[in-house]
């Protein structure tokens, strides 16, 4: 057994990691950059080493400094959380080299996977259904007017690495095949690199579906069921369930089946997900595999009772999975919601800044897993996730009912955050009734901003807005005097200007 753990991430993460940790009565060692000295994952580990200056490149991406300290520390192991190092398959080969134990899959899975093409070059050959579309980079405009027309429109471009949302463009017609190729190779190269990107088939309203797996070293590979993580902005997941409210007990065995063939097909080892895609008729294809912990990995823990960290630590320490496929079962429904630093009023830019208000919720069925606190300044430098909220009921009515409260409750002052637009989606009536797709947000939920309005009906609320505040001005200067018998007594007066500066 481990003795002691380095988590080399900050943040919720890092916290979450720490927790699985001490419970094993592991101790923990935190590294932090210099904008994260007061940040909270630091109060949960038993060492904490500063390791560089605020920018990810000098402090958290710097392989030679986390080992440096694990080293020191007297580490047996680094966990990397997600994010940051998970997925760079050089990392679990400089943990290997120095001695350490690297928490995660082998430095080769990670490789394999890490490539969309060679993924799904590995899929198709063991078996896997894929998104139809290339295998190969695109290396002329050419050859890509070449491929769409073999493809058809509509199509995506995408980078051959990295993720996030970063390098994918959707194309409608052969207009905007130029700009788009061009655009989509400097943002995968300017974002991971690298400046390969290759074509998929675009699906029309398809439901983004994942499944969790955990394989041991020994050969043993599972599935704990699938999340639901069709609400998106701009490809990004913002709210996962589990299990989905599509989900048939056929299909979730043909795409259980189906995500432990591509595990083995790398590999795998430690906990992972393999994401799909599915059409409106029930046909599901690859999309790709995530060779860490998944952000929503909390509602696969809380339908299945399996601690998803403890089961990486134990894998890591090359012991067998302790449960076969028939093990597992799923009870009740989770719903995740993830907080974030944003403002949804100005074109969802983050909003960094000092938290002078914080009420987490609580009750039955709620979990939070947040890094943050009253008083606590959120940085400018990092991902503005906050904490991801959670809650879990009998069934997915009650999943849903507690979220909403829960949201309800939920209050963060002194910056922007995205918890009012998080209760908009909650509220709608097609997300009540589970009917959900990747454009569920484009079709249903505005932010309310200026930004989204017609720019003819912006211009005719900002006249409206300007004449309501000139008839105001003129109503309140024409007013006329009191009377000295209509003057307010001075008690009163004071009164009023008391409530006044309270309420400002």
């Amino acid at each position: 057994m481990f003795k002691k753990v380095l988590v080399a991430n900050r943040g919720e993460i890092a916290i979450r990691v720490m927790r699985a940790c001490r419970e094993m009565g592991m101790g923990t060692v935190a590294v932090y950059s210099e904008a994260d000295r007061q940040a909270l994952h630091l109060r949960f580990a038993d060492e904490a080493y500063l390791i560089g200056p605020p920018p990810s490149a000098e402090s958290y991406l710097r392989t030679d400094k986390i080992i440096e300290v694990a080293k020191s520390s007297g580490a047996q192991a680094i966990h990397p959380g997600y994010g940051f190092l998970a997925e760079n398959p050089k990392f679990p080969l400089a943990c290997q080299e120095a001695g350490l134990v690297f928490i995660g899959p082998s430095a080769e899975s990670i490789r394999l996977i890490g490539s969309k093409l060679t993924s799904r070059r590995m899929m198709t050959e063991a078996g896997v259904p894929v998104v139809p579309g290339t295998c190969e980079g695109v290396g002329s405009l050419e050859q890509l007017g070449d491929i769409a027309s073999k493809v058809g429109f509509p199509l995506m471009l995408k980078a051959a690495t990295g993720g996030g949302g970063k390098g994918l463009r959707l194309v409608h017609g052969e207009e905007e095949l130029a700009s788009a190729y061009r655009a989509t190779r400097s943002e995968s190269q300017s974002s991971f690199g690298d400046d390969t990107i290759y074509v998929e088939k675009y699906l029309d309203c398809p439901r983004h579906i994942e499944f969790q797996v955990l394989a041991d070293q020994h050969g043993n590979c599972i599935h704990l069921g699938e999340r639901e993580c069709s609400i998106q902005r701009r490809h990004q997941k913002i709210i996962e369930e589990s299990p989905s409210p599509m989900m048939t007990p056929e299909l979730r065995k043909k795409m259980g089946e189906m995500a432990i063939r591509a595990a083995r097909a790398v590999c795998y080892y430690s906990a992972g997900t393999v994401e799909f895609l599915v059409d409106g008729n029930g046909d599901f294809y690859f999309l790709e595999m995530n060779t860490r912990l998944q952000v929503e990995h909390p509602v696969t823990e809380l339908v299945t009772g399996i601690d998803l960290v403890k089961a990486q630590l134990l894998i890591a320490e090359g012991k067998p999975l302790p449960w076969k496929q028939e093990d597992i079962h799923q009870r009740g429904a989770a719903i995740e919601c993830r907080i974030y630093a944003e403002d949804p009023d100005n074109n969802f830019l983050p909003s960094p800044g000092k938290i002078l208000g914080l009420t987490i919720p609580a009750g039955p069925g709620i979990r939070d897993d947040g890094g943050i606190y009253e008083g606590y300044e959120v940085p400018i430098y990092y991902d503005p996730l906050l904490s991801k909220l959670v809650a879990w009921g009998s069934d997915r009515q009650e999943a849903v009912q507690r979220i909403r409260r829960a949201l309800q409750e939920y209050k963060i002052v002194g910056i922007k955050t995205n918890l009012p637009f998080l209760r908009k989606i909650l509220e709608h009536k097609a997300f009540i009734k589970g009917e959900i797709d990747t454009h569920f947000i484009n079709r249903h939920i505005t932010a309310g901003t200026m930004e989204e309005v017609p720019a003819a009906l912006r211009e005719v609320a900002v006249i409206a807005a300007a004449i309501h505040a000139y008839e105001r001005e003129i109503n309140r200067t024409q007013q006329p005097a009191r009377s000295s018998q209509q003057k307010i007594s001075r008690w009163k007066e004071a009164g009023r200007q008391a409530f006044l500066h309270q309420n400002r």
